[in-house]
C-alpha cells in the first residue's frame, strides 16, 4: 500500500515539475532579462510576473510530492519514475502550450527517459538510505568538479565557440546546481545526528548556495533559449549529476552482474545520443523573434514632417 502511494506520488510529482517548469518558461520570456549586477531585483521581477510565481507554486508542491515519495517507495523505483516524466514535459509543451515537437525531438526525449529511468532501476544499492553514509573524500572532489563545471558553462559566454547555445549551457549549468544541492542535502541527513539541525554542517551553505545560482541560471536560460530544450537538458543535468553522485560519493555500485554493468554503461549513451536529438525550435520562440523583429523594422520607418 505504502509504495504504491508512494509511486502515485512520484508519477503526480514528475508531472508538477515539468509543468512548474513551463510556466516559469512563460513567466521568464515576459519577465526583464535577469541582470546578475542586481539580483534581488532582478528576483522581484521574475515573482512580479503572474505565470513565473505559478510555476513556482507548483514547483513546491512537486517538491513536497518528490519528498513523501522517496519516504514511501524504493529510491530506485522512485526516481525511475520522477526520471520518465520528461515525457510529460513534450506531451504538456506541445498540447498546452503551444510549442511544436518533431519526432525527432520526441525520440529523444523519449530515449533520454528510459535511460534515466534504466539506470536507476538497474542501480545497485548502497546509497539508498535516507541517511546512508558518504566518503568524504568522494563528496569534496564530486562537488568541487561540478562547481567548476557549473561556473564554466555560466561564463562560456566569453567563449567565441560557444555563443551558439548560450540557453542550453546555462540550463546545463542551472541542473548541475540543482544535483549539488540534492547531493549536498542527502549527504546532511546523515549528520543529522552529529551536527544539530544541521546548522554547523559545510554543506548547508553549499544548499544554500547552489540553490540561489540555479534559481538564476535556470530563470536566464529559460528567457534566452528554447523552451523544451532548455527544460529537458536541465532535467537531464540534474538527474545525471545525482545518479553519478550516487557512484562516487554514496557508494552505489554500477551493477553486480556483467548484464547491469553493459545496461547501465549503455544507457549512459544513450543519454548522450537522447540529449543530441532534444528540440531546438519552437512555436512560441519563433513567434517572439518574429514580433521584435516586426518592431524593430517598424521603427524606422515612422513619418516625419517634410521640411517647409
Amino acid at each position: 500500500m505504502a509504495v504504491g502511494l508512494g509511486l502515485i506520488c512520484a508519477l503526480l510529482s514528475a508531472l508538477g515539475t515539468n509543468l512548474a517548469f513551463l510556466f516559469k518558461h512563460r513567466g521568464a520570456v515576459a519577465a526583464p532579462d535577469v541582470d546578475m549586477r542586481h539580483p534581488l531585483h532582478s528576483a522581484v521581477d521574475l515573482f512580479r510576473s503572474k505565470w513565473w510565481s505559478i510555476g513556482w507554486g507548483i514547483a513546491a508542491v512537486a517538491f513536497a510530492l518528490h519528498v513523501a515519495a522517496l519516504s514511501l517507495a524504493p529510491i530506485s523505483i522512485g526516481q525511475a519514475v520522477l526520471a520518465g516524466g520528461l515525457v510529460f514535459l513534450a506531451v504538456l509543451a506541445e498540447r498546452f502550450f503551444g510549442f511544436e515537437l518533431g519526432r525527432r525531438q520526441w525520440v529523444g526525449i523519449g530515449v533520454v527517459a528510459i535511460s534515466l529511468s534504466l539506470l536507476t532501476l538497474t542501480g545497485g544499492g548502497g546509497g539508498g538510505g535516507a541517511s546512508s553514509g558518504y566518503s568524504l573524500a568522494g563528496m569534496i572532489i564530486f562537488e568541487g568538479i561540478a562547481i567548476c563545471l557549473g561556473l564554466l558553462l555560466v561564463f562560456s559566454h566569453l567563449i567565441d565557440r560557444l555563443k551558439a547555445q548560450p540557453g542550453v549551457l546555462l540550463g546545463v549549468a542551472g541542473g548541475l546546481g540543482f544535483g549539488i544541492s540534492d547531493v549536498a542535502i542527502k549527504a546532511l541527513s546523515g549528520d543529522l545526528d552529529s551536527v544539530p539541525l544541521g546548522l554547523l554542517s559545510p554543506w548547508s551553505v553549499i544548499i544554500i548556495t547552489a540553490a540561489v545560482f540555479s534559481f538564476y541560471a535556470s530563470a536566464r536560460s529559460l528567457q534566452i533559449g528554447d523552451g523544451v530544450t532548455v527544460i529537458a537538458v536541465t532535467s537531464v543535468a540534474a538527474n545525471l549529476s545525482t545518479i553519478l553522485a550516487g557512484l562516487a560519493v554514496f557508494g552505489d555500485r554500477i551493477g553486480d552482474t556483467a548484464l547491469e554493468v553493459g545496461v547501465r554503461l549503455a544507457a549512459f549513451v544513450m543519454i548522450l545520443v537522447g540529449a543530441a536529438l532534444i528540440p531546438a525550435p519552437v512555436r512560441a520562440g519563433e513567434a517572439l523573434e518574429e514580433a521584435a523583429e516586426e518592431e524593430s523594422v517598424a521603427e524606422p520607418v515612422r513619418p516625419t514632417a517634410s521640411p517647409a
